[in-house]
């Protein structure tokens, strides 16, 4: 599946979005890719999981045990991803803020971790669920990402592998260009800021 391909995907399912929108980092931009609009269909949430399932080394994907992905935005794509590797796949919640395996899921001790996500912009989402994975006894191997709107800035300690990287201005609330901050503002995500 090329960019071109991802991006068709989107914009087809509606997920491509133009406004002004706080993302879940606390950060403006004038797009937000709506990921769980793209995952909706079981078919289409196949061919996009597969993609960047394959993506991976080969010695990279011997190497996993447990796939591991922060709820809410990585739910559907860590989900897919198992399927793809033919692997569990869990999730992580927040509910006192900090990211915890619940529902019974475990991450055992020395389990060699894929951790999953729909989109990162700062890591911080994703460097938090991979302190939850070290606590529990686990390793995260590597991060696998539907897209990466870092502009490729992102370090998030292990390797990282985007399906697309994206590259939409982001800006901080003092930040803002005129144009923006005239559009009303809509929080999209599942992070409270």
């Amino acid at each position: 599946m090329t960019e071109e391909d991802v991006l068709f995907e989107f914009r087809a399912s509606e997920a491509l979005l133009e406004g002004h929108f706080r993302l879940s980092s606390g950060r403006h931009s004038g797009h937000y890719l709506q990921c769980a609009r793209v995952l909706m269909n079981p078919d289409r949430a196949d061919r996009i999981a597969r993609a960047p399932a394959m993506k991976l080394p080969r010695e990279l994907r011997s190497q996993i045990d447990l796939v591991v992905s922060p709820a809410m935005g990585g739910l559907i794509i860590g989900h897919e991803m198992g399927r793809a590797l033919g692997k569990d796949a869990i999730f992580l919640e927040r509910p006192e803020g900090i990211f915890e395996a619940r529902r019974g899921f475990r991450i055992e001790p020395g389990q060699k971790c894929l951790m999953v996500e729909d989109v990162v912009t700062t890591g911080l989402s994703s460097r938090e669920a991979i302190a939850a994975v070290e606590r529990a006894g686990g390793e995260v191997v590597a991060e696998a990402a539907l897209v990466d709107r870092s502009g490729g800035e992102v370090d998030l300690g292990v390797p990282f592998f985007p399906l697309l990287a994206i590259t939409f201005p982001t800006y901080a609330e003092d930040e803002l260009p005129a144009d923006l901050a005239a559009i009303p503002l809509t929080k999209p995500g599942s992070r409270r800021v």
